[in-house]
């Protein structure tokens, strides 16, 4: 059966709200696998925002059955994937606050058999020292070599603002298809994660 999500229902959760929840949701997480690893909300799927195109049908399955539940670290990626979502059809909620705040709230995160034990920074905080960076690299050349170089800097100010504006983050991505922020033998692969999702 489906479970629409009119325009008056709520599309967010917070930590407490779905945690009494739990047990009737799906919940997928949208981060990278190295993310995932290092700690997710009970239960959770990994499928990566970069391969959700891929798994709508799979989710679509999900959502035909109850209710899915999208989680990032913060709120920002699920929020994406969420509207991807709806966008294609298939209803979800977010939640609020993403994995950090389920962790703020003092509520257990699973860790797979086997994760690293020194977790992969998240995803915002890799995307905040890669940026920053490259500003400070931009203006440093531009001083000492010649001030082309801090073009650089105004292009990166320029992403930055544009990320904002539409919500998405091109360097996020890019940093996601890293080996780091990839490999992980932790996870399902993807294929039985999407094979889990249609069978329910």
């Amino acid at each position: 059966m489906q479970h629409p999500t009119s325009p008056a229902s709520p599309v967010d959760l917070d930590a407490d709200q779905a945690l009494g929840r739990l047990a009737a949701l799906t919940v997928v997480d949208v981060r990278t696998p190295a993310e995932y690893a290092s700690g997710h909300v009970p239960g959770a799927l990994n499928v990566p925002l970069d391969r959700l195109g891929q798994a709508v049908p799979a989710l679509r399955d999900a959502a035909a059955r109850g209710e899915l539940l999208v989680v990032c670290q913060s709120g920002n990626r699920s929020a994406t994937a969420r509207d991807r979502l709806a966008a294609e059809g298939v209803p979800a909620l977010n939640l609020t606050g993403g994995t950090s705040g389920w962790a703020a709230r003092g509520h257990a995160l699973d860790r797979p058999a086997g994760a690293p034990v020194k977790p992969v920074w998240a995803m915002d905080r890799q995307v905040r020292l890669v940026a920053g960076s490259l500003v400070l690299i931009g203006i440093a050349l531009g001083l000492l070599i010649h001030p082309a170089f801090q073009l650089l800097s105004a292009g990166i100010a320029g992403g930055l603002v544009f990320s904002a504006l539409t919500n998405t983050c091109g360097m996020a991505a890019m940093l996601g298809r890293l080996p780091y922020n990839r490999a992980t033998t932790c996870g399902l692969p993807l294929d039985t994660t999407l094979q889990r999702l249609r069978q329910g």
